[in-house]
């Protein structure tokens, strides 16, 4: 991969972050709007390997599906060539489990703030139906400004039956799977509560609560083994938040928390100093109210007092023994009656269950027509209920009440809740506006501006033309275009001219050095001389505008150039610029700095020997810069 590249004609991949498993991450610039972005790129190897491809495709799904404050969104997904990509936002910052190895164990709180967001972010995840199945805290991003951004779906899973099997389960990380993963069995969201627990464990400890030789050693621990106390490893971590940390990492799930939501409520009142309610211990009776593997003095214990005592009449006597007969019949009668009724309710309750039983199909996502068809082979009904949407195209199934896999009765109705297309929206005149005054118009529309200049007579930041224009349509989260006035120049004549002229003439047009290129030359008139420039003299550009310049040097020596920043002045000053040769500085320029703000002085350099050299600078004979320079 080569830095550079440009993908969809958008992304700039312009810095190499690192890769996983399957993908390599690089740093690209949005060519339209100039923010950064994060493109995750399939390794080459994985084109043709359907697990993987499966994989990326479900991290790109999953991802999909969710936007949250705290979990890295998704921007675009696409192939370039042979590479199959990503688009995700971008987080500068560090890892999670960077900051632990850097700061060992973390405050209390600040070790609650993080994983309430964590959970926040799982919550969302898990009321869309994903769990994640590795959170640990190489997973989640920590950004400059403390922001919490839970990454990585590459192994997440969809809950959907029809979808995830055991064959199907993939091991997260080892420190941080649940007992569940270990086994390989089927996980679900108490499992993302699970490892949850273990990086809330190793943030308030500095290390993780099983560690071996080998994955299968530390797997075999989740299983089985008990962690060491907390309080053991770090005795300043309040008791009632310790309880909370144990009770997510229960070997049971249903031990632990059920839900995100419900770890991070307990969170907030541990960190308050409210314990939460111990899990109830497992049953250990069999049901019928006898122990169970008890000792024989248990069993004739239990057999003592089941038996009528010793000596108590057992046969009825006389009248009184006629009564208690006639009882015995009539309740015999009732118990039969009980027993016809409940095999009556139980016929019932069969027949609804499976003779007349359906169950609800997945919906969502396809088409109306396609949703009527599986309904019906169900035998049940649809009935529709239609909304706006701004993403998802009309026609299209978005939400289906109740949710797939459900247990119904045939005849029931399934409610589908269909798009019927974004809001249609008209664009406002935004044209002889400031850019303030646009930017806020829009502000509230939810859109994203995109903004260039031109050339213009109208006041700099005028707007000067708009995409849509006033009233066209748009929808939220479209691309609006704006372009200002970037004010107007005539560029100048530069070609034939000193390089110090061709600067003073670039100050005063109000525009800005570019990038200076030396083309060696035996003619000694062209020394110091402009060749070429760019843009052309007599074209029209906005201000500010760049001007890169060729400049003829000397053939026979080694030349350079360095570019020396001028501070604002209100008097001339004498400018000096030495370059170090030999151990011994040797005047390269001397001239007089203008009056007025900060500008970029230019001065050509050169030596007979190549090499890298000390330049310096002084103001009126004070040293005030200094910089090493290439010679070639």
């Amino acid at each position: 991969m080569i830095k550079g590249m440009v993908f969809a004609e958008r992304y700039k991949l312009v810095d190499y972050l690192g890769q996983g498993g399957m993908s390599l991450v690089y740093r690209a610039i949005d060519i339209r709007t100039g923010h950064s972005v994060a493109v995750k790129i399939l390794k080459s190897e994985y084109n043709n390997d359907v697990e993987f491809l499966e994989r990326f495709q479900r991290e790109a799904h999953a991802a999909g599906r969710m936007s949250h404050h705290n979990i890295v969104n998704l921007l675009d997904v696409g192939t370039e060539g042979d590479f199959r990509y990503l688009v995700l936002e971008y987080i500068s910052g560090n890892t999670l489990k960077d900051i632990i190895k850097e700061k060992g164990e973390l405050n209390p709180n600040t070790a609650i703030q993080i994983t309430i967001r964590i959970l926040s972010a799982l919550q969302h995840a898990h009321e869309n139906g994903i769990i994640h199945r590795d959170i640990k805290p190489q997973n989640v991003l920590v950004n400059t400004n403390g922001h919490i951004k839970v990454a990585d779906f590459g192994i997440a899973r969809i809950t959907n039956t029809k979808t995830i099997s055991k064959k199907d389960m993939v091991i997260g990380s080892v420190h941080y799977s649940s007992p569940e993963q270990a086994r390989g069995s089927i996980v679900q969201a108490t499992s993302d509560i699970y490892s949850t627990g273990i990086v809330l464990y190793e943030m308030l400890t500095g290390r993780v609560p099983f560690t071996g030789d080998n994955p299968v050693t530390i797997a075999m621990q989740q299983v089985n083994a008990v962690p060491p106390p907390i309080r053991e490893l770090n005795p300043s971590v309040p008791p009632a938040i310790a309880s909370v940390v144990m009770k997510a990492i229960e070997k049971a799930p249903q031990r632990r928390f059920q839900s995100a939501r419900e770890m991070a409520d307990a969170l907030l009142k541990a960190k308050e100093g409210v314990a939460i309610e111990s899990s109830p211990p497992p049953s250990s009776g069999n049901g019928h109210g006898k122990p169970e593997n008890g000792s024989d003095s248990d069993l004739k214990s239990y057999a003592a007092s089941s038996s009528p005592k010793f000596g108590a009449r057992t046969q009825p006597q006389g009248k009184r023994g006629m009564h208690r007969s006639r009882a015995s019949v009539v309740s015999t009668i009732l118990v039969a009656c009980m027993l016809i009724a409940g095999l009556i309710i139980g016929t019932i309750v069969i027949y609804n269950s499976v003779v007349n039983s359906a169950i609800a199909p997945d919906i969502v996502g396809v088409t109306v027509e396609e949703a009527k068809a599986s309904v019906s082979r169900a035998d049940l009904q649809l009935e529709i209920t239609q909304v706006n949407h701004d993403t998802i195209p009309a026609n299209i199934v978005i939400a289906q009440t109740p949710e797939a896999d459900t247990d119904m009765r045939k005849g029931d109705s399934i409610v589908a809740t269909v798009s019927i297309g974004p809001v249609t929206l008209l664009m406002p005149n935004l044209i002889d506006l400031m850019r303030e005054e646009a930017v806020a118009k829009l502000k509230d529309r939810g859109v994203t501006v995109l903004i260039s200049k031109a050339p213009s007579t109208l006041p700099v930041d005028t707007v000067i033309a708009q995409k849509p224009e006033k009233g066209q349509p748009y929808v939220s989260g479209q691309e609006i275009e704006l372009t200002l006035s970037g004010g107007s120049v005539i560029i100048p004549e530069l070609t034939g001219i000193t390089l110090e002229t061709a600067l003073t003439l670039i100050n005063q047009d109000s525009l800005l050095i570019g990038e200076i290129t030396l083309e060696r030359t035996e003619v000694i008139e062209s020394h110091g001389i402009i060749l070429k420039q760019e843009p052309v003299a007599g074209s029209m550009a906005i201000l500010n505008t760049s001007i890169t310049m060729t400049v003829g040097v000397p053939a026979a020596l080694c030349n350079g150039v360095i570019y020396i920043p001028i501070p604002d002045t209100t008097e001339s000053a004498e400018l000096r610029v030495t370059l170090v040769i030999d151990d011994a500085e040797e005047m390269k320029y001397q001239g007089l700095t203008r009056v007025g703000n900060a500008c970029t002085n230019v001065v050509l350099l050169n030596s007979t020997n190549e090499g890298v050299y000390t330049c310096y600078a002084y103001l009126d004979g004070e040293k005030f810069f200094e910089q090493e320079v290439e010679l070639r």
